[in-house]
Parts: C-alpha cells; sequence; structure tokens
C-alpha cells in the first residue's frame, strides 16, 4: 500500500515517464521501418510511376544491349566510356518505353503480333537491317532466314551441339529478341506520335500569315542605343526590384531533381623529373643496342613498347598517328632517337627495318592436308602440289580432300593490328603478299602443310616493317608516394572549406568549384573513377569535407566539400539573384534610355540625342533582326517593323535583348515567292510538332522519374 501510494504521489510525473518511453519506442520503430524503406529504396536502380527496377534487372538489360552491340561490331569488350553511354541508353529506354506504355494504355493502344508480322514481312525498317537475317545479293531483310534460324535455334537443344555452337545460337537468339522488343516499342510510340500529330492542324488564315511572315521585307532607318552605352552607375537596382522580378519569372527557376554545388582539389600525379630522366636513360639504352646492329624486333619485344612488333610489314594505319607520320619519310635502316610525343605522354625510338609496296587486298584459295603423321601429311601435300603444277583443277582436288577450295579475301586491317604471331601464321601471311597472281605454293607448318594460291592483288600500297618502343612517362612508386602524403597532409589539416582555400596555394594545390552537379553524371569534374565520391556527394550535408579518394588511372588524388544542396523544387532567389541582376539591369537601362527619348519622333531626332544611326534591310516577321551596333539578334524589333506601315516613325521605342531600338520604315517589298496554301500549313504542322515533342518532358515530370544509378555505377 505504501508503495502504491507512492506512485499515486507521483502520478503526473509517472505518466509524463511512461508516455516519453512510449513515444521512443513509436519513434524507434518509425525511424527503423523508414530507415529500413531507405535501405531497400536504395538496393533499387530508379522507379518510373512508383514501380521500380531492380539493379539485377537493369544489370541484364545492360548486358543485354551491350552483347548486340559488341556482336554488331564484332567485338569481346566495351570500354568503361562505351559501357556509360550504353547505360545512359538504356536508361532512356526504359524510363520513355515505361512512360509510353502508360499513356498507351489508357487510350488503348496496342501493337499486335500480326502487326509486327507485316512490319517483318515488308523489311523495310532499319532496325531489321542491322540483323544477320539479310539477303546476301539483295541487302534486304529476309523473313524466311530469321523463321529458319528460328526453327533450328529451338531445335538445337536436342542435337548435342558444341558448347561453343550452342553459345553462337544463344547470342544470335538473344539479339532478334532484342531487336524484336524495340521493334515493338519503336511501333507503339510511332502509333502514339500520328495519334499527337493528327491533334495539331493548321488553317489557311494562318498559312497565310505565315507566308507574309517571310516573304514581306522592311527596309528601316534604325536608331540604337544599346544597354552597354548605360554605365551602371545611373541605375539603382533593390531588393525590391529583385523580388518582383523573380517572382514574374519564378517558373523558369524550377529544377525537377537535386543539384548540389561542390569545391574541390585536384592533384594529377604525374612522372617527376628523376622519373623522365629515367626513361630517357632506358630508351638511349635500347636505341644504343639497336645502332650496334642488334636485331631491332627483339630489342622492341624487349622494351616493354604500347606497339607490338609483329615482324610483318604492315600499313601505316597500324601504327600510332605520331609514328605513321614520321614513317613514310624514313630510309630504311634509319633509326629515330628518342622523341616526346605529348599527345599521348610518351618517348618514343623508331627503327624502319623494310619498306615494301604489297596489295591492300589479296583474293586466296587453299587447301589444308593432314594426316596420320606429319610425314604423311608431307608427301599427300607433294602429290598435291604436283598435280596441281600439271594443270589439275583446284576446285575438284580440294573436294577430293573434303575441302571447297572456296575463293577468299585477306585484306591487310585483317591482322595488321594483331598482337602476336607464331612462326607459322608469319610464314603463311608473308607467303601470301609475296605471290604472284594464280602462284601456287607448298607450305609445309607443323602439324601439316597448306597449298596456297594467290587468285587477285589489289590496292598496291607502302608497308612497313618497323621496330617502335613507345613507352609513356609513368610516375614512379616513390613519386606517387611521396604525392599521397603531401596530399594527405593537406587533408588532414584543413578540414573545412575556409581552412582549405586559405591553404591550398601554400601546397601548390587550386581550389576548384562545379556548381549543379547531377547524380546522373558518371564522373567528377571530368575524372574516372570517381563512384564512390560520387556517392558521398549525394550522402553529404553542406559543409562536410570528403575522405580523400584515390581515383582516375590511379594518378588522381581528390578531396570534396559540399557546399550547397538544391533540392527539387524552385531555386531561391539567393541563388538566382545573379541572373535577376542582369535582367533587372537590362529592365532599368531600358526605362533610363526610354525616358531620355521620351517624345523622339524621327530617326534624326533620336540621331541628335546620341543614338546609333544605320540602315538595316530584308527585315522579315518570320527571323530576328541582327543589329550590327549591339551584336545582337532581335526578335521585338522584327514584329515591331512588321506591324509598322512604309513610311511611319515607330509609335514607340522597342526595347530589345541588348538596346532600345527607333525606326522608320522607308520600304516594304514582296520577294518573288509563289503563296501555296498546303505548304504553309504543313510547315506551321511541323513546328507545332516540334513544339508538341516537348510532351516526353511533361511526361517525364508525371512520372516522378527516380534516378538511383549514381548508388552503382
Amino acid at each position: 500500500m505504501a508503495a502504491l501510494g507512492k506512485i499515486r504521489s507521483k502520478g503526473v510525473l509517472l505518466i509524463s515517464i511512461i508516455g516519453l518511453a512510449l513515444f521512443a519506442f513509436i519513434a524507434e520503430e518509425l525511424f527503423r521501418s523508414c530507415e529500413s524503406t531507405r535501405n531497400s529504396d536504395r538496393q533499387q536502380v530508379g522507379a518510373v510511376y512508383g514501380d521500380k527496377i531492380s539493379y539485377e534487372d537493369f544489370q541484364k538489360l545492360v548486358d543485354q544491349y551491350s552483347d548486340v552491340i559488341k556482336m554488331q561490331q564484332s567485338r569481346d569488350n566495351l570500354t568503361d566510356e562505351e559501357l556509360n553511354q550504353v547505360r545512359d541508353q538504356v536508361w532512356n529506354t526504359y524510363v520513355n518505353s515505361k512512360l509510353m506504355e502508360n499513356e498507351a494504355e489508357k487510350l488503348g493502344l496496342t501493337v499486335t503480333d500480326d502487326e509486327i508480322r507485316n512490319i517483318l514481312s515488308e523489311g523495310t525498317n532499319q532496325l531489321l537491317l542491322q540483323t544477320p537475317f539479310r539477303n546476301q545479293q539483295t541487302g534486304r531483310f529476309d523473313v524466311n532466314m530469321l523463321n529458319n534460324f528460328i526453327t533450328e535455334y529451338k531445335s538445337a537443344g536436342s542435337k548435342n551441339l558444341p558448347a561453343q555452337s550452342m553459345e553462337q545460337y544463344t547470342k544470335i537468339y538473344n539479339f532478334w529478341t532484342f531487336i524484336e522488343k524495340t521493334l515493338r516499342q519503336q511501333t507503339l510510340a510511332q502509333k502514339y506520335q500520328s495519334l499527337l500529330a493528327h491533334c495539331l492542324i493548321s488553317n489557311p488564315v494562318s498559312a497565310k500569315m505565315n507566308f507574309d511572315g517571310k516573304t514581306i521585307e522592311s527596309n528601316i532607318q534604325l536608331a540604337s542605343v544599346a544597354f552597354s552605352s548605360i554605365n551602371d552607375n545611373q541605375i539603382k537596382i533593390t531588393d525590391e526590384d529583385l523580388k518582383k522580378k523573380y517572382d514574374e519569372e519564378k517558373e523558369q527557376f524550377k529544377q525537377y531533381v537535386e543539384t548540389r554545388d561542390i569545391k574541390y582539389v585536384d592533384y594529377w600525379v604525374r612522372a617527376s623529373a628523376s622519373d623522365r630522366a629515367e626513361l630517357y636513360s632506358d630508351l638511349n639504352g635500347l636505341t644504343a643496342r639497336m645502332n650496334k646492329g642488334e636485331d631491332a624486333g627483339k630489342v622492341a619485344r624487349e622494351s616493354s613498347s604500347l606497339v607490338t612488333y609483329i615482324g610483318l610489314p604492315v600499313s601505316d594505319k597500324a601504327f600510332p598517328a605520331d609514328i605513321a607520320a614520321k614513317i613514310d619519310s624514313m630510309s630504311v635502316g634509319q633509326i629515330i632517337a628518342p622523341y616526346v610525343n605529348t599527345s599521348d605522354n610518351t618517348l618514343n625510338v623508331i627503327k624502319l627495318i623494310s619498306k615494301v609496296s604489297q596489295p591492300d587486298s589479296i583474293q586466296y584459295r587453299q587447301i589444308q592436308v593432314g594426316g596420320a603423321t606429319v610425314d604423311a601429311a608431307r608427301k599427300t601435300a607433294d602429290s598435291i602440289y604436283t598435280a596441281l603444277q600439271g594443270g589439275a583443277d583446284f576446285e575438284a582436288l580440294a573436294k577430293k580432300y573434303r575441302q571447297d577450295g572456296a575463293k577468299q579475301w585477306l585484306t591487310t586491317a585483317q591482322y595488321e593490328r594483331s598482337t602476336s604471331f607464331d612462326n607459322d601464321t608469319k610464314t603463311y601471311l608473308a607467303t601470301m603478299n609475296e605471290l604472284g597472281v594464280n602462284e601456287t605454293k607448298n607450305l609445309a607448318f607443323t602439324s601439316g602443310n597448306v597449298i596456297l594460291q594467290v587468285i587477285d592483288r589489289k590496292a598496291m600500297i607502302n608497308k612497313y616493317d618497323a621496330a617502335v618502343i613507345k613507352r609513356t612517362f609513368d610516375f614512379s612508386k616513390k613519386t606517387y608516394a611521396d604525392a599521397y602524403n603531401k596530399f594527405s597532409q593537406f587533408v588532414s589539416q584543413n578540414q573545412t572549406l575556409k581552412s582549405m582555400e586559405a591553404s591550398a596555394a601554400k601546397f601548390g594545390y587550386k581550389v576548384q568549384e562545379h556548381k549543379d552537379l547531377f547524380n546522373s553524371e558518371h564522373y567528377v569534374a571530368g575524372i574516372h573513377s570517381t563512384h564512390d565520391a560520387m556517392k558521398w556527394i549525394f550522402d553529404a550535408k553542406e559543409g562536410n569535407v570528403s575522405p580523400l579518394y584515390e581515383c582516375g588511372d590511379n594518378d588522381h588524388l581528390l578531396v570534396l566539400v559540399m557546399t550547397k544542396i538544391h533540392p527539387e523544387g524552385y531555386r531561391s532567389l539567393e541563388d538566382v539573384k545573379e541572373q535577376l541582376t542582369e535582367e533587372v539591369k537590362k529592365d532599368k537601362k531600358a526605362e533610363y534610355i526610354m525616358d531620355k527619348y521620351k517624345g523622339v519622333n524621327s530617326v534624326a531626332a533620336a540621331q541628335s540625342k546620341g543614338a546609333t544611326v544605320s540602315n538595316v534591310g530584308q527585315v522579315t516577321f518570320s527571323a530576328p533582326t541582327f543589329v550590327a551596333s549591339t551584336g545582337a539578334s532581335e526578335p521585338a524589333l522584327s514584329g515591331a517593323v512588321f506591324a509598322t506601315k512604309t513610311g511611319q516613325f515607330c509609335k514607340k521605342p522597342v526595347k530589345g535583348l541588348a538596346g532600345v531600338y527607333l525606326f522608320q520604315v522607308v520600304n516594304k517589298t514582296k520577294t518573288a515567292a509563289k503563296f501555296n496554301d498546303k505548304t504553309e500549313e504543313q510547315e506551321l504542322t511541323q513546328k507545332a510538332m516540334q513544339i508538341a515533342g516537348r510532351f516526353a518532358e511533361e511526361l517525364y515530370i508525371k512520372a516522378k522519374v527516380v534516378d538511383n544509378r549514381y548508388l552503382f555505377f
């Protein structure tokens, strides 16, 4: 009871404590829920109309599109820059498809299987011409080839094909799936745009006005007063002026995604003087070995050169631009001692071993000869070669040994950029380039023979066998360690923007600024491998200083300061104050000039007050008038002139973009063009369509698109 009484005596306090505890519990659960939601959202690449796309699903789309590009270009890999372009393309396509699907669903627009079949039957869509299903004779898409392939693909799984063949089948099938999906999206978009286009029509009255606006030309006497002729001290701008202007133009300052301002210090680590001296020493030593008569190709292969020596004559296109520019003027045996090429930051040595004239394209055919043993292959090859020398038919012999002996073309470009050749391949290519038309050679290789015959040689060009040593000026580990320690010291000693700006020059650094950084940008300040820095930027608070980032191509040191966050919505007056000040300044100067020229009723009177006078011809309503004295194109002046009759002085001064203008129309003439109402109406409709083409922007805004790609790429 005593305890109960004690509790009752402190009832109010106890209720407060319990209430606070309950609130804390609820708040903690709410925080956990919000944090869980936030973490879940951060696992999503983005969202359109609230529909989220996960990293895994987005990456599948990227991989699919990457495979398409690699297949089209016969490549195995894409560069980082190209991958970023692919991700952008995939994201834009994904978003636009979602926007279009949403609108199409409301309108009942669809793309049927029959429509796709009709498109395939016609075979004229440009997408179809990018597929492997093209008739080699006509160059047109062949739907029968596609159908045959799909049938083969579906039955391939039961044929126990080699893994490599099955992989190729799958790649082509995935490629076609991508093309078909793109066709559907493209067709749906065309339907929507066509529907939109039919909502935009012109009329004969508008057509006539459009025609007159282009064909009625005025010659005027113009008096102009440039805003720049008025000293800024002659006008006064108040906070009220800026606020009024801001309210007038507020809609211009609305942004639909968050942006951020940063300041940063970036140090690009370069080779030191001692690093450069060491590279010079290395290449001077290699040059000396060549000068002493040592095999130049061997020296080049041992030099860690960026240009691989393959030991075959190749065209100048196989060499970097700086090497190609020098090589044609060199004499055989000449050595160019180490020289610097600043465009790729390299030190270079060249020795021209030989220069020959060879065909750029060679047509050939061959018979590959094998046997139970190498000796057996040699005997068979000798008999085939003897038969050919005796006049035997090449194709008939090839078929006898289960080959077709078909004619093929080889171009220099197909092999000259290869990084290495074995001796057999080198012998094969060298022989092909040396053989004359209709000459045949029996080539003995490690595992058998090849009977090679050259049929035709085209486009004789100069080819060069050159040993090239190209090495970059790389920094040493010591140079990088010294740069890192110095930069690290700078960062640790300067943990505020003010301190950083005060100390940067002492360390030899410069504080730079990047305003309005979007999270859709791939790099910070144009530096590669800044993904972690980008994530920091969009998580940081104003005033935060980042950690030290090692980025670029492992050659940049970077530190950032978050200076300003611009949230989605209207930019503040302070953010746009500089822009507003310039516009208000023009308004004030225009008022000042108009007041000064009030009552002026002739060009001569305007000139007497200080205006610059000139004659301007061919002024039309459809194009802004360029005024040389102010250096600006002035649409408002064109409109005012069009509305003024011949011989009349303007009713009032015209405020333009760069000054105030008064004018008198001297005469008006019409060009010889003939009026065609249909042509003019079509032009107006096209203009309307261009304006209406911005519908995608409006749809994008309404879709509340969320873009979190920066978290992943």
